[in-house]
Formats: C-alpha cells, sequence, structure tokens
C-alpha cells in the first residue's frame, strides 16, 4: 500500500511580523506550521500529523517546505505570511524503486551521544552530553544515517547552518547540517520510512526532513 503524504512550500513574505519573528525562533516556526494541520490531534501532534519542515534560502526569499501525513490547510497561515502550494507526493512514492538514482537534501541535527563522564556516572547519569558534530565528523553521521535510510551516496556536498533555537527553551540548541548530493536507492521500505518519519534529532524544530527527487539521467 503506497503511503500518503503532502507537500507544502510556502515563499514567505519577509516583510511580514510573524514571519521575521519565526525566522528567528525555530520553536515560533514550529507552532505557526502546526496551523496547517487538524485540530484535536492530542499531546503527540506533530508526531501524527508527520509534519517535518525545512527552511531553504533561495535567490528569490526564504522557502518553508512542511511534509505531513494529513492534509494541510494553508488558509490557516497568518495573513499575509506567504504564498503556499500543496503537493500529494503518491506520485513520488510510486516512482521510487530499488536501485534507481535520487537526488537528496537534508538539514540534520548531527550530534552524538557522549559517555557519561566519572562525575555524571557517580551522580546516577548512564547518558552523556550531545556534543554537535562537524566537518568530517558530521559527514560521516550522514554517511551512517543514509545507510540505514536504505540509500548509498554517491555524492554529498556538506553545507554548515546556523543553530536552530527557541527563546521559549533557552537551553535548547540543534547544530545543523545540511547535505545535498546524489544517492542510489539500496532498500525501498528503508527509504520510505525514513522520508516520512524524518531522520534524526530536532524534527520538531526544522530538522531531519528528507528531500527526494529522480536524479538528472547523463
Amino acid at each position: 500500500m503506497t503511503p500518503t503524504a503532502y507537500l507544502t512550500r510556502i515563499h514567505l513574505n519577509p516583510r511580514n511580523g510573524r514571519v521575521r519573528r519565526d525566522l528567528a525562533d525555530a520553536g515560533q516556526l514550529h507552532k505557526t506550521l502546526m496551523r496547517l494541520m487538524p485540530d484535536h490531534l492530542g499531546d503527540s501532534a506533530r508526531a501524527d500529523s508527520g509534519l517535518l519542515f525545512r527552511l531553504d534560502e533561495t535567490d528569490t526569499g526564504p522557502v518553508v517546505l512542511a511534509q505531513s501525513r494529513t492534509t494541510p490547510d494553508p488558509g490557516r497561515l497568518p495573513d499575509g505570511y506567504g504564498q503556499a502550494q500543496v503537493r500529494d507526493l503518491t506520485p513520488m512514492f510510486h516512482a521510487l524503486s530499488e536501485g534507481m538514482q535520487v537526488r537528496y537534501r537534508i538539514a540534520a541535527n548531527t550530534c552524538k551521544r557522549l559517555r557519561p563522564t566519572p562525575e555524571e556516572a557517580a551522580k546516577g547519569r548512564t547518558r552523556g552530553k550531545l556534543k554537535a558534530l562537524s566537518g568530517q565528523e558530521a559527514a560521516d553521521w550522514w554517511h551512517r544515517r543514509a545507510e540505514t535510510a536504505g540509500l548509498n551516496l554517491l555524492t554529498i556536498q556538506p553545507t554548515h547552518l546556523s543553530t536552530l533555537r527557541s527563546r521559549a527553551e533557552p537551553g535548547m540548541a540543534h547544530a545543523v547540517n545540511r547535505f545535498d548530493g546524489q544517492a542510489t536507492v539500496t532498500d525501498l521500505q528503508a527509504v520510505i520510512t525514513a522520508v516520512l518519519a524524518g531522520i534524526g534529532k530536532g524534527r520538531s524544530y526544522g530538522a531531519g526532513l528528507l528531500s527526494l527527487a529522480p536524479a538528472p539521467r547523463s
């Protein structure tokens, strides 16, 4: 059975006050995008709706991509927020097959959990702090995650992005690296799962959305 998902592309209006607020606060952007989802989803509304999003800077200005398993309603966005277009991703899922080459993009929270220090262990902590990864460590992280997600990376172009922060959670900071390139689909079900569920931490704040498209034929 082919899964159902929708992609809402929002060309933001940078002159809008709420847009400027959301661009500076990943938590507020999350709240605004949840307005696209139906009401009364419960305590796990983000997970139940399958909302994942990413902010892309383009030649024509900032664009938000918001993916969800529930049908979005762009009419619920604030007035003047931007121009929104919704696309059904079912044809994309139909087009995917093992062995095909795809172009990918993901902005991921590249991090790893350290072992607890002796001081932390003495306090009964079984997990250490999270370490933000950059450079080759971040690229290695993506190689491992891509393999688990059913992709064999052929090329990889890393770009370091600004740390995601939320004013409502002063201690929250998600280091983000974007990866672009081409890959071969090695496990179709794993790829579909990764697209729908997202990859890594920080998925409520704009990390983890995996975008795929057929690679151009040479």
